[in-house]
């Protein structure tokens, strides 16, 4: 290598008559080559320098991004890991509130069948009962209305030796039909055989119309309790029924809310996941590539620091090479040096200064056709140099040929930095505008759950405040019917004491006149007939207290019943209210903050792309080709390069004539 630059220093350089001899002349080439080879060297080392800090700094960045990559794929996994749990347990929950919600329709639905069914034999049990307290009633107001007359109905009567014989005397009077006089006849004997005192003795009933009154009357008596109480236990069913009903529905109902809350759960959980999922594999995409990066890296940095070692290994060896050379002619050439050199040389000043006007001409050609002011510029001096060298007889060949590789060291210096800088543009401007892209992305995202989170919160809130107002409501409500309550059942305790109280004074009051007139007397026989109106006046009385105290207890039971419902659904609903409140409460609470943080978190990013968005100007400041773009700079440049080379080959020519030229004048002054 060095000899070759030697040799092709020599053939631009030419020698100089009044000048330095060549074995000079390579002394000096050989010292500015050693000059040229240690800059290089420190060039090399600063370039390497350079390199190197960008590899601990890549290699720094790389370990962070592939720190943080894990980082980001275990809380990723761990998420995915909580979202499948989730997933698994509403799952379950799900199928436990499926089979719940099965079990209590079944159970709805068989009390449903059994409420029907008891209701249909009430039904048929009222109807029957009904009919015969009627059917008694007609009965004995036929016989009061019998008793009242005289005559041959009222002896016949009075001298029936039974219930059957007084009711066929009924028939034959045309009083009432054979049909209900089989029936009560039946009624009776059934009524006497299910208390097990057997049938009565006719003898009882011989001229004792009152006996038969009697005894209709404790049937109708018996048929009105009856019947009360089948219908207060059908009012105690239906009330079981309708408390059962309710607690089911509302098991149903609030077994598929869950069954909703935990459907959305699912799917929200199975969302998360996938979305977990999704970035796990683009992160973990990311990871591997930065892996490959690194090892990368790695070798290519491990690779240039071997050809920078064997660089400087080389560049020693030239170096020792240079010197040895030097030494070598300095020891051993100084006699030939005299004896070469030592004539007066032949000065081909003109013969340059043609070489170099061609070589001028041609760069301020090429100035021309590139509108170069540099290249213009270069041949106004490569002008001045020639006028300066024809004054003083010098030879222009070095001038003109250092000028000349001045600037093409200035063009590839400037054409390098132009690459760099371009190079460094593109990277810096990529990596820019994709942070730019990311923080961008990432304050929009977070603006969108801030907004979201926002709006929701401030809807649980109203929901809340609805809540709150109906639970007031209800209690307002409840309060309000306690004292009704409280006021229906004072009332009822009142007047139900005071209607028993009247039964009680009726009952003595027939018992008296019952046993009054009973006697077998016949000083009595005369006020008999208005003593029985009189008893049947009391009669009628002591029926129609026991019917309103019935009515009495029977619209008290519903009040209670009602009442009971009314503050049991009271109670539901507002442990459900109290639930939803509290959940909505804490779900509000949770936004709240969740936007505080997410707003703490966008400022953050705000500041980054602030800082990114600076970066950016100033990048795009240094970066943007405001007037020639870096491709027609590039052409430009490189037509320049190709012409101040063929400039140079000019001057090579010429050199080589001259070398020629100086060999033949030699040759001449030898002989």
């Amino acid at each position: 290598m060095a000899v070759a630059v030697l040799v092709f220093a020599v053939l631009l350089s030419g020698v100089q008559a009044n000048a330095v001899t060549p074995v000079e002349k390579v002394m000096q080439l050989l010292s500015d080559l050693q000059t040229k080879i240690v800059g290089e060297g420190k060039e090399a080392q600063k370039t390497y320098e350079d390199f190197a800090e960008f590899c601990e700094e890549r290699s720094k960045d790389l370990g962070f991004d592939i720190k943080t990559g894990k980082a980001e794929a275990a809380d990723l996994e761990a998420t995915i890991a909580k979202e499948s749990a989730a997933i698994g347990a509403f799952n379950a929950q799900i199928e436990e509130l499926t089979a719940g919600i099965a079990t209590d329709e079944a159970d709805l639905k068989a009390a449903t069948e059994i409420r029907d069914k008891e209701h249909k034999d009430f039904s048929a049990e009222e109807k029957e009962l009904s009919e015969v307290i009627s059917m008694l009633q007609r009965a004995l107001a036929i016989l009061e209305r019998e008793m009242a007359k005289s005559g041959a109905s009222m002896l016949q009567m009075k001298n029936a030796g039974s219930i059957a014989q007084a009711l066929n005397v009924m028939v034959q009077a045309a009083a009432m039909s054979s049909a209900d006089a089989s029936k009560l006849t039946a009624l009776v004997q059934s009524s006497q055989d299910e208390s097990g005192a057997g049938a009565p003795d006719a003898a009882v009933y011989e001229g004792h119309s009152g006996d038969i009154v009697d005894t209709l009357q404790g049937i109708l008596d018996k048929a009105d309790a009856q019947l009360a109480e089948a219908r207060k236990t059908e009012t105690s069913n239906h009330q079981n029924f309708q408390m059962l009903q309710q607690s089911l529905e509302d098991e149903i109902k609030f077994g598929n809310d869950d069954m909703d809350k935990a459907k959305k759960g699912l799917a929200t959980s199975e969302g998360s996941k996938a979305k977990a999922e999704g970035a796990l594999a683009v992160t973990s995409k990311d990871l591997a590539a930065d892996t490959e990066t690194l090892a990368d890296l790695h070798q290519d940095c491990l690779t240039k620091s071997q050809a920078y070692e064997a660089a400087v290994k080389s560049r020693d060896e030239e170096l020792k090479a240079l010197a040895a050379a030097k030494k070598a002619i300095a020891d051993n050439t100084g006699g030939a040096d005299g004896l070469e050199y030592g004539l007066a040389q032949v000065s081909f000043v003109q013969v340059g200064s043609s070489a170099a006007e061609s070589a001028s001409r041609f760069i301020w050609d090429l100035a021309q056709k590139q509108s170069s002011p540099a290249l213009a510029q270069l041949a106004s001096r490569m002008s001045a140099a020639m006028k300066s060298s024809a004054r003083n007889g010098d030879d222009p060949f070095a001038k003109i040929k250092g000028l000349i590789s001045d600037m093409i060291s200035r063009l590839e210096s400037e054409a390098d930095e132009d690459a760099s800088h371009k190079a460094y543009c593109d990277k810096e401007l990529g990596e820019t505008n994709a942070k730019h892209a990311d923080k961008t992305a990432e304050i929009e995202k977070l603006t969108t759950a801030i907004d979201q989170a926002t709006a929701r919160s401030a809807q649980l809130k109203e929901e809340v405040a609805r809540l709150q107002k109906e639970l007031a409501d209800l209690a307002s409500a409840q309060a309000e019917m306690d004292k009704l309550r409280a006021e229906e059942s004072a009332d009822y305790k009142k007047n139900s004491a005071d209607m028993e109280q009247g039964i009680a004074g009726v009952k003595i009051a027939l018992k008296v006149l019952r046993e009054y007139y009973a006697n077998d007397n016949k000083a009595h026989e005369e006020a008999q007939g208005a003593g029985q109106g009189i008893i049947g006046l009391i009669e009628v009385i002591e029926s129609d207290f026991t019917k309103t105290l019935a009515e009495m207890t029977s619209t008290e039971e519903s009040a209670a019943a009602a009442y009971e419902k009314q503050t049991k659904e009271n109670a539901i609903d507002k442990a459900a209210k109290d639930q939803d409140d509290k959940y909505k409460t804490k779900e509000a609470g949770d936004l709240d903050k969740a936007v505080t943080e997410d707003t703490a978190d966008r400022a953050g990013v705000q500041t980054e792309l602030d800082a990114v968005n600076e970066y950016l100007d100033s990048l795009h400041k240094q970066c943007d080709e405001k007037v020639e773009p870096y491709a027609e700079r590039k052409r430009r440049r490189e037509a320049e390069l190709a012409g101040l080379k063929e400039a140079l080959s000019i001057l090579e020519g010429q050199a080589l004539l001259q070398k020629s030229a100086s060999r033949t004048l030699r040759g001449v002054s030898r002989h």
